[in-house]
C-alpha cells in the first residue's frame, strides 16, 4: 500500500505513544505522553506520522529544531510494517521538515549495543560521530 507522511494531531496521540512502545522505543524514565505533547506545542518541533492507504498508522518520528541543530527521536514502524521503506520515508521527511527550517545538519542517538537500528541508519548514509553525549535528569527521576 502506498505511504502518505502528515504532521501528527493530538488525536493521533494514543495510537502513535502505542506504536513507540510496541516498537521497545520507552524506557520507564523517560514520559512519552509529555513528549508528545511538548512536540506538537512547539512550533520548533512536531511528530510526523505516515499512514499507509486506509489511515493506518503505520510509523512515527518526533523531530525538532533547537535553533543549532536538528533532532529526531522516537523513530518507529509498527512490527510486522518494518524493512518495507517506512522508517526511510519517514526520515526523509524529518530531513525535509529540518531543511525547511534551514538546520544545517540532523543528529539523534541510538544505544551502541542496537547493532539493528545503526545498520539501519549506516544504510541511510548516516555516520558515526566522534562526541559523546553526556545527561543530567533534571526532573528528579
Amino acid at each position: 500500500m502506498p505511504i502518505t507522511l502528515r504532521e501528527a494531531t493530538t488525536e493521533d496521540r494514543d495510537p502513535v505513544i502505542a506504536l513507540w512502545r510496541a516498537a521497545g522505543l520507552t524506557r520507564p524514565w523517560n514520559d512519552p505522553e509529555a513528549d508528545y505533547r511538548l512536540a506538537l506545542e512547539n512550533e520548533a518541533s512536531t511528530v510526523l506520522v505516515a499512514e499507509d492507504g486506509g489511515d493506518t498508522l503505520a510509523g512515527a518520528v518526533m523531530v525538532g529544531f533547537d535553533g543549532h541543530r536538528g533532532w529526531v527521536y522516537y523513530l518507529g514502524v509498527v512490527p510486522g510494517r518494518q524493512q518495507q521503506g517506512i522508517g526511510r520515508s519517514l526520515m526523509t521527511a524529518a530531513e525535509a521538515w529540518l531543511q525547511a527550517r534551514d538546520c544545517p545538519k540532523i543528529m539523534f542517538m541510538v544505544r551502541t549495543d542496537n547493532l539493528p537500528t545503526r545498520a539501519f541508519y549506516a544504510a541511510l548514509g548516516y555516520e558515526d560521530q566522534a562526541v559523546v553525549t553526556m545527561g543530567r535528569r533534571l526532573d528528579g527521576r
